[in-house]
């Protein structure tokens, strides 16, 4: 399975999480990894180029911190600009059709934080219940998401052990039922 992996950091040279995963995820020939705030620094975005990365993928896993509770703005301006009408949705929008998507977030809160009982009142899954309304949406089918918590709490242990997760996860998950 030919895997896109479009990391959305806006200073990813200062990210130890999303570096780290990234420079792991590099070592896998499978898996291509395309860096939106690399790629467009001027947020001048490539709408053909960007759907035929989607079209030569079947799995495509959005990589982020978590911003605010949401994604950071230029990955909103890329939903915005490449899954069009007529090529993602509508009645011949079928170039998804079929795709999976997923989403690989990492917090500065703790996991417990991320509970409904927790200091922001929400879990990962409802914060994250946009992307999976968009994959429905231009039907293609929503994967559990990989999330690292505590994002400050950094050691050579947690970041290696992270990355071979984060791999795992990728090559592995399956999608979630019904969604």
């Amino acid at each position: 399975m030919k895997t896109l992996v479009i990391v959305t950091h806006p200073n990813i040279e200062t990210s130890h999480w999303n570096k780290t995963w990234v420079e792991e995820l590099k070592k896998h020939d499978e898996i291509t990894i395309h860096e939106l705030y690399k790629e467009y620094p001027d947020e001048n975005i490539d709408v053909s180029r960007e759907q035929q990365l989607i079209e030569a993928h079947d799995r495509i896993i959005f990589q982020y911190p978590l911003y605010w509770y949401s994604t950071p703005p230029l990955l909103k301006k890329w939903f915005d600009s490449v899954l069009l009408y007529g090529w993602a949705y509508g009645p011949d929008g079928t170039k998804t059709k079929g795709k999976e998507i997923g989403v690989a977030i990492s917090t500065y809160g703790t996991k417990e934080s991320y509970q409904a009982t927790g200091s922001n009142g929400l879990t990962l899954e409802e914060i994250l219940s946009p992307i999976q309304a968009l994959a429905r949406f231009i039907s293609a089918s929503y994967l559990p998401h990989f999330s690292i918590n505590d994002t400050s709490d950094v050691s050579e242990e947690r970041l290696t052990q992270s990355s071979i997760d984060y791999v795992q996860h990728i090559k592995t998950v399956k999608t979630v039922a019904g969604k």
